[in-house]
């Protein structure tokens, strides 16, 4: 049974509207996490959770917007969003606005659901397998949502399955996360773990080797060794790097070479470069 685009509901016109306000509270990680949702502003990003299928609530629509957005829909979906996996509510410019963080607001925001398969929390043990048979990327403490949505996406081009997250790490169901990760989201899996150098030491139990991206006196120059599928990089924190203790849990230190006098990489491009070696195996 399929919910027929162009037999439109009533359009909510107020900024009080207890689902407006309940929606636009999805800003906040609390209420993500109470009512297991996450918001996707854009045509893009609803296109991408209709292709994936996932769980989605709600799709949202300016009044003003809606005969382009109904266009597109249909001509992409036959005009068509399965009932199980929505509900179209209209609304008007101003309750829009209620919702909508965006500068230029494309007209449509989809409320989906928590992907609980795909993006995981586990606290590390004895003989936990982490990522065993996915090619991996680990992150300590990268607070930048956009950084964080950057390297998602980046992953998703490099073929990088798995990223592994600090505690400490952006959240992934940050609308700026998810606006930068432009649908990475629903395509590269997460793992966020209690303790970073626990889990490095579990990947090395595994028989996989983990480089921090560190400069220090023992530093391998990134492209003078041969890099192995199973292989994993660290990438740390936009301002302090990497900490003590997790360089420590390291098989070795990596350098990526730059040009004299430069500062050090952004978290985000540190990572593709790293992703984009790995690529090349």
């Amino acid at each position: 049974m399929s919910l027929n685009m162009k037999r439109l509901p009533e359009v909510i016109t107020s900024r009080s509207n207890p689902l407006v306000v309940k929606m636009a509270k999805l800003e906040n990680k609390k209420q993500r996490e109470e009512e297991g949702l996450f918001r996707l502003d854009g045509v893009k990003l609803l296109c991408e959770a209709l292709a994936f299928s996932a769980e989605i609530e709600y799709v949202f629509m300016r009044e003003s917007s809606s005969a382009e957005l109904l266009d597109h829909i249909e001509e992409h979906f036959g005009g068509k969003v399965p009932e199980s996996e929505g509900t179209l509510v209209m609304l008007g410019d101003s309750a829009f606005e209620k919702m909508s963080n965006e500068k230029s607001p494309e007209g449509v925001i989809t409320v989906a659901k928590y992907i609980d398969k795909s993006h995981k929390i586990v606290k590390i043990e004895k003989n936990t397998e982490v990522g065993r048979g996915k090619k991996a990327l680990m992150l300590e403490s990268v607070r930048d949502p956009g950084n964080l949505g950057t390297i998602m996406r980046t992953a998703a081009a490099f073929g990088t399955e798995l990223i592994i997250l600090s505690a400490d790490c952006a959240d992934i169901y940050n609308p700026k996360t998810v606006r930068a990760a432009m649908g990475a989201v629903f395509k590269v899996e997460t793992l966020r773990v209690n303790s970073v150098s626990e889990a490095i030491c579990a990947l090395r139990a595994d028989g996989r080797r983990v480089f921090a991206t560190a400069l220090d006196a023992d530093a391998l120059k990134l492209g003078d060794f041969k890099l192995r599928e199973t292989d994993v990089f660290l990438i740390g924190n936009e301002g302090h790097g990497l900490s003590a203790e997790a360089i420590a849990a390291c098989e070795r230190s990596v350098f990526i070479p730059m040009s004299e006098g430069t500062e050090s990489l952004n978290a985000s491009v540190a990572a593709s470069v790293c992703m984009w070696e790995m690529s090349k195996i």
